[in-house]
């Protein structure tokens, strides 16, 4: 048994009790633990740390703790330079697709809305929610913290918020997903590509007041649901401006 103190930075703290919150703290380790088996057995999910510093030098998660080291946890860094330190994992270059949990679909919807390819399924169990995000490469989105810890998942977030929105505004700060929005050309039932589509082709699924006021329509091929620009558009589009500008100097570390 050897001793290590630790101090976890940011949201990271929010996994932890209070009395260790904002704080270095000293705890018991078993011999040969490594760093991340003692960050998850702390409660903090691996996939939520982005740095590690042990005796202030830059650390992977396979670092074996020794008696003494001091341990720093960092989450994700949005406006700071860390290129020259040991990040402890590469996210991929292409756009971001996600899974999400049976508990998440309000957020899966806005996902969708935005143009990012989401699975969601209310009857997804945990098992296949790994799989699909092991598999096909997506990141993992839940609220349950034993979820992402477990060891094949290696793109996943935490969201701490309640409501979809605020949902959607913590992901998008986090993965500055902003940038490479594509509004409106999913299915928000399907996940699949909407075709833009005449009037004349989908006007016996039309209410008469909707065929009367709009004329620019798209559908998904699979499900057959038809979409236009209606009251509900606007406020839409008003989420995802908000959620589209750069997060505030404030928001992270």
């Amino acid at each position: 048994m050897v001793s290590a103190s630790f101090r976890f930075y940011d949201g990271l703290g929010d996994f932890l009790p209070r009395e260790r919150r904002g704080r270095t703290f000293s705890t018991p380790c078993a011999r040969d633990a490594t760093a991340k088996h003692m960050i998850e057995a702390l409660g903090v999910p691996h996939t939520e740390v982005e740095l590690l510093l042990v005796n202030g030098e830059s650390a992977g998660f396979d670092h074996l703790l020794r008696e003494g080291d001091g341990v720093a946890v960092y989450p994700g860094f949005a406006r700071l330079d860390v290129r020259e330190l040991q990040r402890l994992r590469s996210w991929p270059d292409e756009r971001p697709r996600f899974v999400a949990d049976a508990h998440l679909g309000g957020l899966a919807r806005l996902l969708r809305m935005a143009g990012y390819d989401t699975l969601y399924d209310n009857h997804y169990h945990d098992d296949e929610i790994e799989r699909l995000a092991r598999e096909q490469g997506r990141v993992m989105l839940t609220r349950d913290r034993e979820l992402l810890k477990r060891r094949s998942v290696e793109f996943g977030c935490y969201l701490h918020a309640l409501d979809p929105a605020q949902q959607l505004r913590e992901l998008f700060a986090r993965l500055r997903l902003g940038g490479d929005m594509r509004p409106f050309t999913l299915c928000l039932h399907c996940n699949l590509l909407l075709r833009q589509v005449d009037k004349a082709e989908v006007r016996d699924r039309l209410l008469p007041r909707v065929a009367e006021l709009h004329d620019d329509f798209t559908t998904c091929d699979h499900c057959a649901r038809v979409y236009w620009k209606g009251s509900h558009h606007a406020r839409m589009c008003a989420l995802l401006a908000d959620v589209e500008l750069p997060p505030s100097p404030d928001s992270h570390p």
